[in-house]
Formats: structure tokens, C-alpha cells, sequence
């Protein structure tokens, strides 16, 4: 799945591609994704000018000039394809995961502008797209939703306060977006390594230090990640030709069996699964 710098990615690949530009025709191929695609999704959208790409967590959020807007949540395999007419393009997926290609299969629906398209393709359907029709109905959509690690509202008052009496270990709770939004497996396990924080430790146990390593780590791992393109976890590369290097500076993540990477400390990286999601940490200086 797709974690917050990659879909980061594709908001800006599509944000510089599609900006001021206006849909043409829209055509859905299966309506059957994660939520069913609505019969008139097609004539809501048709002849609408895009103004910007932005992004909330892990969803991509399309603001258009009447002041609707169109919500992508990419699942667990979706992609988004930019097909250029005038200058075809070697690769054509708008971030580094699943293939650099358009495939044949599940393209599942097409915008088309005045000189390309942009194609959505998802083969486990987990995927969905939303209309949001005022900016009220936006913020209600993710009120339930914990501050994203970039925002102001991640702060030390905030993580300290929701930690108080938890018993569920900090892992869990960075993956909950409640508690904050857009950290997905990946970047957890990252941050944790680089606060020293045993990833099962229960969060109630958790000091100020180790709270604000937490919000310092988190800010800064998921930066370098957007600046390193995101994490090519199966080495694609996205439109510009350009892969995402992210995953060469893992320190924990699919490293088990290997020495930790931590300056003097001699510890074993170890997995453990819980919950079908796979935890690595360092044995010795994650405490």
C-alpha cells in the first residue's frame, strides 16, 4: 500500500499536470471498487476545471473552480497513469510502486483532457473515488481523523495528552489514523527505530523525551522520503524516469538477520508479525 510520500508523489505528479486543465470525458470501465462508483459520477465530472491536486493523509483531493472537489484513495494497489498524446511517455505511473507501465488489466477509468488521459488502475479494487460537494462536507469527511505528522497540531501537548492511560503499544497507535494520519507500516517502523522506542512498548509508558523524538522523527523521515521520491520498494521508476531511492536508507525495515545500523550498537535486526503486519526493530537499542 501506498504510505503518505508516495501519494505525496502522485499529488504532485498529477497537481503539475492537471492543474487549470479541464476534464473532458470521463469513462468508467467496473464501478465495483472499494465503494461503488456512482451512475452519475461521469456527468458530475465532465467540462469541471481543475485548480489544484492537494493531499489529506493518503488521499489525493482534486479542488475544482465550482468549488466541488474529488476524493482518490488508492488502496492497497492502485495507480494512477498519465498518457500524453503529444509526448508519449517510457513510463507512465505517477509514483515508483507496482509497474512503471499502463497495464492491460484493470484499468478500471479513464479522464480524458484535451492531449492525454489519466487512467486509474487498481487490481485488488480497494481503491475508491468520492464527491465532495462543499468545503464544509470536506472537513466533515476527515474530522474523525487524527493531524497529519506535518501539521502544527502534531505537537508535543497533543501526543502526550492522547498517550495518557493507553495501554496498545505505539506501533499500533502511528498506525492508527485517529491518532494521526498518513503513516503507514513502513514509515513506523523507520521512526521508531529512530527514536529508540521498542515498537511494543505500551504507549502509556511513553515519556515527553521519547514523545517528542517521536513527532521529530516522524516530520523528518517522511520528508526525506517525499525528497528521496518515496520508497521503491520493487525499484519503478514514474513518469519523469525517475526512481524512488527511499528504501536504500532503511535501517530496520526488511532488514532482519542483519546487524543494526546504529552507530556501536552490536544488535540483531528481528521481524515479528502481529495482526498480519510485519514489525522490525533492533533488539538491543530499542528500548
Amino acid at each position: 500500500m501506498p504510505e503518505l510520500p508516495e501519494v505525496e508523489i502522485v499529488r504532485q505528479s498529477l497537481h503539475k499536470k492537471i492543474k487549470k486543465k479541464s476534464i473532458k470525458k470521463v469513462i468508467i470501465r467496473n464501478r465495483n471498487l472499494r465503494f461503488k462508483i456512482p451512475s452519475d459520477f461521469e456527468s458530475f465530472l465532465e467540462e469541471k476545471k481543475i485548480i489544484k491536486v492537494n493531499r489529506f493523509s493518503k488521499y489525493l483531493i482534486i479542488y475544482f473552480e465550482d468549488k466541488n472537489y474529488c476524493l482518490i484513495h488508492l488502496g492497497m494497489s492502485g495507480t494512477m497513469h498519465i498518457l500524453d498524446k503529444k509526448k508519449p511517455l517510457k513510463f507512465t505511473n505517477t509514483s515508483f510502486y507496482q509497474s512503471p507501465f499502463l497495464p492491460k488489466k484493470h484499468n478500471h477509468a479513464e479522464f480524458i483532457f484535451d492531449n492525454f488521459k489519466v487512467i486509474y488502475n487498481d487490481p485488488r479494487r480497494f481503491g475508491f473515488f468520492e464527491i465532495i460537494k462543499n468545503h464544509q462536507d470536506l472537513e466533515k469527511r476527515f474530522k474523525s481523523m487524527g493531524p497529519e505528522p506535518f501539521s502544527d497540531k502534531f505537537n508535543l501537548k497533543y501526543v502526550v495528552n492522547y498517550f495518557k492511560k493507553k495501554n496498545k503499544d505505539i506501533k499500533s497507535f502511528l498506525l492508527d489514523q485517529r491518532f494521526v494520519s498518513g503513516i503507514g507500516n513502513i514509515y513506523a517502523s523507520e521512526i521508531l527505530f529512530a527514536s529508540k522506542i521498542n515498537p511494543f512498548k505500551k504507549a502509556k509508558q511513553i515519556n515527553k523525551y521519547e514523545c517528542l523524538n517521536i513527532i521529530l522523527n516522524s516530520k523528518k523521515i517522511l520528508q526525506k522520503a517525499i525528497n528521496k521520491g518515496g520508497s521503491s520498494i520493487r525499484d519503478f521508476k514514474d513518469i519523469s524516469g525517475t526512481k524512488g531511492s527511499f528504501q536504500k536508507e532503511f535501517k530496520v525495515y526488511q532488514q532482519e538477520g542483519t546487524e543494526c545500523k546504529r552507530p556501536k550498537c552490536k544488535g540483531i535486526i528481528k521481524k515479528k508479525i502481529t495482526s498480519n503486519r510485519s514489525t522490525f526493530f533492533c533488539i538491543s537499542c530499542q528500548k
